[in-house]
């Protein structure tokens, strides 16, 4: 159901929720989680702390709620970008842009996940780590289709078996996306599909 569908009452929680976690995201990002409380996000979203407890348990209820938010998000971006009518060499190359789009257009949300990279842990995250482990494994397999099918179609050499080409892939990205971010002055952010794509269907080799 559409938010414009619901009642008045349920688009107001709607519209205060999301305001709420729109401050938590801004403070764990500047701050990291443990320098934050309740009592400030409650503050930067301006609501009474009552109000607040009213939408999440406490802290990890919340922090869990606003990633789970942003892989939604995320998740249903990639996979609208390779559920587009092209061939396989298509696929791949809406992928890959739309990965570069949503980072660069999500900073804050980086700067979170890095931060828990980096050793920033605490006892939410095994569970929550789970759920976005299952998530990634799911898309990784949606990737490893889309070389499988290549494959098939003759499309693509069978250099590697097509999850570990969808693994490569995605790891690629990755590694770029996050060179950039730590050293924007060594790396140049990757404008183009195509120089990542290039990296496995032209090789080193001439």
């Amino acid at each position: 159901m559409e938010d414009k569908k619901l009642p008045r009452r349920e688009r107001e929680k709607l519209r205060q929720r999301q305001e709420m976690l729109t401050a938590a995201l801004d403070l764990f990002s500047r701050k990291g989680y443990h320098n934050v409380s309740m009592n400030e996000i409650a503050e930067k979203a301006e609501f009474a702390i009552g109000t607040l407890y009213k939408f999440f348990q406490n802290k990890e209820d919340l922090y869990k709620a606003l990633l789970l938010k942003q892989c939604d998000r995320f998740e249903d971006a990639l996979v609208q970008a390779i559920s587009e009518p092209d061939d396989e060499i298509g696929k791949l190359r809406n992928y890959i842009r739309v990965r570069l789009e949503r980072f660069r257009a999500n900073l804050p949300i980086v700067r979170l996940f890095l931060a828990e990279r980096r050793g920033v842990s605490f006892n939410i995250k095994a569970g929550l780590d789970e759920e976005i482990r299952r998530r990634y494994y799911i898309f990784l397999e949606k990737i490893a289709l889309i070389f499988e099918t290549g494959i098939e179609t003759g499309k693509f050499k069978r250099i590697a078996d097509p999850f570990s080409l969808a693994v490569a892939l995605d790891s690629s990205v990755d590694a770029l996306l996050l060179h950039w971010f730590d050293s924007p002055e060594h790396l140049p952010y990757p404008e183009d599909p195509d120089s990542i794509l290039n990296i496995f269907f032209k090789g080193l080799i001439e």
